[in-house]
Protein backbone atom coordinates (compact mmCIF):
# COMPACT_ATOMS: atom_id res chain seq x y z
CA UNK A 1 0.00 0.00 0.00
CA UNK A 2 1.62 3.21 -1.04
CA UNK A 3 2.11 5.72 1.58
CA UNK A 4 -0.25 8.93 1.98
CA UNK A 5 0.54 11.96 0.46
CA UNK A 6 2.37 14.38 2.96
CA UNK A 7 1.50 17.21 0.64
CA UNK A 8 -0.78 18.45 -2.19
CA UNK A 9 1.26 21.04 -5.07
CA UNK A 10 -0.84 22.92 -7.66
CA UNK A 11 -4.42 22.50 -5.63
CA UNK A 12 -7.33 24.93 -5.36
CA UNK A 13 -8.62 24.90 -1.92
CA UNK A 14 -12.33 25.43 -0.75
CA UNK A 15 -12.07 27.75 2.48
CA UNK A 16 -15.50 27.45 4.03
CA UNK A 17 -14.70 24.24 6.08
CA UNK A 18 -17.18 21.07 6.23
CA UNK A 19 -18.16 20.94 9.67
CA UNK A 20 -20.41 18.61 11.19
CA UNK A 21 -21.34 16.66 14.38
CA UNK A 22 -21.45 19.62 16.48
CA UNK A 23 -17.55 20.21 14.99
CA UNK A 24 -16.15 17.11 16.19
CA UNK A 25 -15.24 16.56 12.59
CA UNK A 26 -14.09 19.27 10.30
CA UNK A 27 -12.37 18.54 7.04
CA UNK A 28 -11.38 21.37 4.04
CA UNK A 29 -12.18 20.15 0.17
CA UNK A 30 -9.35 20.42 -1.77
CA UNK A 31 -9.58 20.13 -5.88
CA UNK A 32 -6.54 18.75 -7.55
CA UNK A 33 -5.19 19.69 -11.30
CA UNK A 34 -6.88 17.34 -13.00
CA UNK A 35 -9.83 17.80 -11.04
CA UNK A 36 -9.87 14.79 -8.59
CA UNK A 37 -11.35 15.76 -5.11
CA UNK A 38 -10.01 15.26 -1.77
CA UNK A 39 -11.03 16.49 1.46
CA UNK A 40 -8.84 16.45 4.39
CA UNK A 41 -9.90 16.35 7.86
CA UNK A 42 -9.95 15.42 11.84
CA UNK A 43 -12.09 13.40 13.49
CA UNK A 44 -12.26 13.82 17.62
CA UNK A 45 -13.19 11.33 20.11
CA UNK A 46 -17.07 10.09 19.62
CA UNK A 47 -19.10 7.03 17.00
CA UNK A 48 -20.07 9.05 14.05
CA UNK A 49 -22.03 7.72 11.09
CA UNK A 50 -21.41 8.90 7.10
CA UNK A 51 -23.31 8.60 4.24
CA UNK A 52 -21.83 8.10 0.57
CA UNK A 53 -23.03 8.94 -2.78
CA UNK A 54 -20.14 8.00 -4.87
CA UNK A 55 -17.50 5.36 -3.88
CA UNK A 56 -14.87 7.33 -1.18
CA UNK A 57 -11.46 5.75 -0.06
CA UNK A 58 -10.19 6.69 4.17
CA UNK A 59 -6.67 6.95 4.41
CA UNK A 60 -5.71 7.56 8.21
CA UNK A 61 -2.77 9.62 8.44
CA UNK A 62 -2.56 10.18 12.33
CA UNK A 63 -4.17 8.30 15.29
CA UNK A 64 -6.42 5.52 15.35
CA UNK A 65 -10.32 4.74 14.63
CA UNK A 66 -12.91 1.71 14.32
CA UNK A 67 -14.80 1.27 11.38
CA UNK A 68 -17.83 -0.47 10.09
CA UNK A 69 -18.78 -0.16 7.22
CA UNK A 70 -22.65 -0.44 6.50
CA UNK A 71 -24.21 -3.81 6.18
CA UNK A 72 -21.33 -5.43 8.29
CA UNK A 73 -21.68 -5.92 12.11
CA UNK A 74 -17.48 -6.27 12.54
CA UNK A 75 -15.35 -3.34 13.17
CA UNK A 76 -12.07 -3.13 11.75
CA UNK A 77 -9.56 -1.05 13.40
CA UNK A 78 -7.45 1.53 11.16
CA UNK A 79 -4.27 3.40 11.97
CA UNK A 80 -1.94 5.81 10.41
CA UNK A 81 -0.53 4.30 7.02
CA UNK A 82 -4.09 2.09 7.19
CA UNK A 83 -6.99 2.51 4.53
CA UNK A 84 -10.46 1.54 3.73
CA UNK A 85 -13.18 2.07 1.17
CA UNK A 86 -16.99 2.61 1.46
CA UNK A 87 -18.97 2.17 -1.80
CA UNK A 88 -21.16 4.67 -3.02
CA UNK A 89 -24.59 4.84 -1.87
CA UNK A 90 -23.87 3.70 1.39
CA UNK A 91 -22.24 4.40 4.87
CA UNK A 92 -19.85 3.99 7.46
CA UNK A 93 -19.53 4.27 11.39
CA UNK A 94 -16.61 5.41 12.49
CA UNK A 95 -15.09 6.03 16.26
CA UNK A 96 -12.26 7.64 17.89
CA UNK A 97 -11.28 6.79 21.58
CA UNK A 98 -9.13 9.14 21.73
CA UNK A 99 -6.81 12.46 20.35
CA UNK A 100 -7.64 12.99 17.30
CA UNK A 101 -7.91 11.17 14.05
CA UNK A 102 -6.57 12.55 11.19
CA UNK A 103 -8.05 12.06 7.18
CA UNK A 104 -7.98 11.96 3.84
CA UNK A 105 -10.89 10.93 1.72
CA UNK A 106 -10.34 10.62 -1.67
CA UNK A 107 -13.72 10.43 -4.18
CA UNK A 108 -14.19 8.25 -6.69
CA UNK A 109 -16.01 8.72 -9.64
Amino acid sequence: MPAAAAQFNGVSVQTKANVYFEGNVVSHTIVLPDGARKTLGIIRPGAFHFNTDAPEQMEIIDGTCRVTIDGSTQAHPHAAGSQFTVPGKSGFRIEVEGGLCQYICSFQA
